[in-house]
């Protein structure tokens, strides 16, 4: 009799699910980030006579950004996509060689698809650095880098993500362009740096 009663006891748990293990996500524990459109990434690098510094001011549009802790990680999901027509160096000749370098009549748009946070942001005022992980799509190929973070947020709850990372031109088979026969040459080395400026997506706020 005590062996069926145990029989009936291990069948009631295995229908319940109690000796299941797996730990899923919470809903409740995804947060997600409005990226507005004062959002902006600049490039610098330098060539043996000079230092440039190309940019996109304004990002133009509004994407998302999802925030999810699982397991004491923190999964981050989205994607900025950038027109390399829209880069602008201050100086005519010097953008349109940026733009061909980078094969912009065949692969238009740069895109950093961001995957993951070192930690959950305080949402304070004080600067906090923060490292996470981005995948970095450029004239059709794609790296992954990690990248350090500045973060803080202002007097109206905007939160601002100043993210840098220094690349080369050949991490994306790139060639650096060169101009008077190779006289002047521009180097490997390139500094991005990204300005996110993101409003968390607040669920009272929306109509039920």
């Amino acid at each position: 009799m005590r062996f069926a009663n145990l029989g009936w006891l291990m069948m009631l748990l295995l229908l319940t699910g109690f000796t299941s293990t797996r730990k899923t996500a919470d809903p409740g524990d995804a947060e997600k980030w409005l990226i507005n459109k004062t959002s902006s990434l600049t490039i610098n690098g330098s060539t043996n006579i000079n230092k440039f510094a190309c940019d996109i001011p304004g990002y133009g549009q509004t994407d998302t950004l999802t925030l999810t802790k699982e397991r004491g990680n923190i999964a981050l999901s989205g994607t900025v996509v950038l027109k390399i027509r829209s880069f602008d160096c201050h100086n005519a000749i010097m953008t349109n060689d940026l733009r061909k370098t980078l094969k912009e009549p065949l692969i238009p748009v740069l895109r950093i698809s961001f995957l993951s946070l070192s930690k959950m942001p305080a949402h304070a005022i004080q600067l906090e650095i923060i490292t996470g992980l981005v995948d970095i799509e450029l004239a059709g190929m794609k790296k992954r880098f990690e990248i350090a973070y500045q973060v803080s947020t202002d007097s109206q709850r905007e939160i601002h993500l100043l993210g840098t990372r220094d690349v080369t031109f050949t991490d994306f088979n790139l060639i650096p362009p060169r101009k008077l026969g190779g006289m002047i040459k521009t180097n490997d080395k390139l500094s991005i740096t990204f300005h996110l400026a993101i409003t968390r997506f607040d669920k009272s706020k929306v109509a039920t």
